[in-house]
């Protein structure tokens, strides 16, 4: 069983230890602490987590994330690295379902958030287990466009997304760059977008997500 989840988890936490607290990511306005925090809550604090996908709750998970983010730095960068047993979600075979595109996306939106970032060499095995998020990914980001988009990644596959009809607008990269592209961050990924101007513009500007 692969173990892709786990070792981006440590790869995160080895990296947001050497950047520090107070260096930026790409999730908006949260520095690297802020982010931690998140993910310190999402796996240890399901009381306070509803608020991540549900608008009603998100004052009291803002409310939680904030405690969080002003506790000791490293000790919740230990607790990154050791999620709780308790918590079946990161414990395989959930672990790589769940927390793969978690870790690999965050990881890349530190990396990504400095000027002097350069893409990372990634094995066949692991880009082929991101394409299978990015095929569970494409239709939930891009359910709201009017137009039908192609997701494609050479020598991975193909997955189309959208209002159904023609192709309008085909996105073209390895699954990492796609992944990263679904999550809206599309002005830091390195995949290609084909099409009408207009389609491709608006697309490019989307606010892609839940």
């Amino acid at each position: 069983m692969s173990r892709f989840a786990h070792d981006e988890r440590l790869a995160l936490a080895d990296l947001m230890a050497k950047t520090g607290p107070d260096a930026p990511t790409l999730c908006g306005g949260w520095t690297v602490r802020d982010l931690l925090a998140h993910l310190i809550l999402r796996e240890r604090r399901p009381d306070a987590a509803l608020g991540i996908l549900v608008k009603r709750f998100a004052g009291r998970t803002e409310q939680v994330q904030r405690q969080l983010a002003a506790r000791d730095f490293a000790a919740q960068l230990s607790e990154l690295r050791q999620p709780p047993w308790w918590n079946p979600l990161t414990r395989p075979p959930f672990d790589e379902l769940v927390n793969l595109t978690e870790m690999f996306v965050h990881f890349e939106d530190v990396r990504r958030a400095s000027p002097t970032w350069t893409p990372r060499q990634l094995s066949a095995e692991i880009q082929k287990a991101l394409w299978k998020m990015v095929q569970r990914r494409a239709r939930l980001a891009l359910r709201r466009l009017s137009y039908r988009v192609r997701i494609a990644a050479p020598g991975f596959g193909v997955v189309f997304a959208g209002k159904l009809g023609p192709d309008a607008v085909t996105v073209t990269g390895d699954p990492a760059e796609l992944l990263i592209f679904l999550f809206g961050r599309q002005a830091h990924s390195l995949a290609t977008v084909e099409g009408p101007p207009e389609l491709t513009d608006r697309l490019l500007r989307a606010r892609l997500g839940i």
